[in-house]
């Protein structure tokens, strides 16, 4: 037998013992498979595995939160971020107990000191370069990721919010629950979220009929507004109620039109943004009305000698889940202006 092998033979001896040791005593044995695991869904383009039921998960939007916070999974959420409203009334109490890791967007830092193992989204832009981290950042260190397929959808490219080819639907929004319920394993609560977002949306609808009532949806900015295009959340409200959205000629989501124009389209009713972030002009709805009601070409509008302002959070103009909350909350003001029965 040759010098180096007969050495080795005791070496190798050695560490299988060690190994069988460490075995035995559960140190640096396998995890056991939990049931049901891993699991793998398709999202934006990437299989992704997941696999064991998230403990220390985190969403970097407030839709992506509100989901989370909605299916009960709030003792398995280690932190949120981003937020531009204050969270939904009935889901304060299990809000209160997670960590807001930042108003705005966290650092990727900040994100791994809660030592995540899941990481949700609510935008392209939020999980790409410029944002927290990209993907493959998280992938990198065994964090599966997902982003809400309703921003994936539409060709985010170029500047701006992106455009959609496609309109946004209610079903982009519920598969997004469905989604989360099955990586957190409470399928049956997403199908109970889910109906009873349904029944809400049908009865905003059945009970709101509209004839020829024309809208504008104000995001924010005042010197260069962000205003609906046709195919976001926005679209889905408008398209529910049987509205004319002024600017449903453009598949921008969010494209930043001049006032002259606005006014040329004179709307019958503005939808407004009523934000608490503060990283644009006229966040808060308060400084949008006085800006209308001061502006010499916007004050002239239709709406604004009306005082016809419906006022919205700004999740419900976002691809979320509160898209209900806002058709709702705008069949309700069409009512009080007289413009649905």
């Amino acid at each position: 037998m040759p010098r180096s092998f007969s050495f080795l033979v005791p070496l190798l001896v050695i560490v299988l013992a060690g190994s069988a040791c460490a075995t035995s005593s559960g140190q640096g044995a396998e995890k056991p498979r939990v049931e049901g695991y891993p699991k793998v869904v398709d999202n934006c383009g990437e299989r992704v595995t997941i696999p064991a039921p998230p403990r220390q998960a985190v969403a970097l939007n407030q839709g992506s939160a509100e989901i989370m916070l909605a299916l009960g999974l709030a003792d398995r959420m280690a932190g949120t971020a981003t937020w531009t409203d204050p969270v939904l009334p009935e889901l304060e109490q299990a809000n209160a107990s997670v960590p807001r890791l930042a108003e705005n967007m966290p650092s990727f830092e900040r994100v791994l000191t809660t030592e995540p193992d899941f990481v949700a989204a609510s935008f392209v832009s939020t999980l790409g370069t410029g944002g927290v981290a990209t993907r493959k950042q998280f992938g990198e260190l065994g964090v599966p990721t997902y982003i809400s397929p309703s921003d994936c959808v539409k060709d985010n490219s170029g500047e701006g919010d992106g455009v959609r080819s496609a309109p946004l639907t209610m079903a982009d929004i519920y598969g997004e629950i469905r989604d989360i319920a099955t990586i957190f394993d409470v399928e049956e609560r997403g199908d109970e979220l889910v109906a009873e977002l349904e029944e809400r949306m049908r009865a905003a609808t059945e009970e709101s009929h509209v004839d020829d009532v024309s809208v504008l949806y104000w995001f924010a900015n005042a010197e260069s507004p962000y205003l609906a295009g046709c195919c976001g959340a926005p679209g889905v409200i408008t398209e529910a109620l049987g509205l004319k959205n002024v600017f449903d000629d453009t598949s921008a989501e969010w494209p930043q039109i001049n006032w002259e124009t606005v006014a040329d389209r004179d709307p019958d009713v503005l939808v407004i943004g009523d934000l608490t972030r503060r990283s644009q002009t006229a966040e808060a709805a308060e400084k949008k009305i006085e800006f209308l009601e001061s502006h010499p070409v916007t004050n002239k509008m239709t709406a604004v000698r009306n005082k016809r302002y419906i006022l919205l959070s700004g999740q419900a103009l976002n691809p979320s889940m509160r898209i209900v909350d806002g058709t709702e909350q705008v069949a309700a003001g069409l009512r009080e202006f007289g413009l649905a029965g």
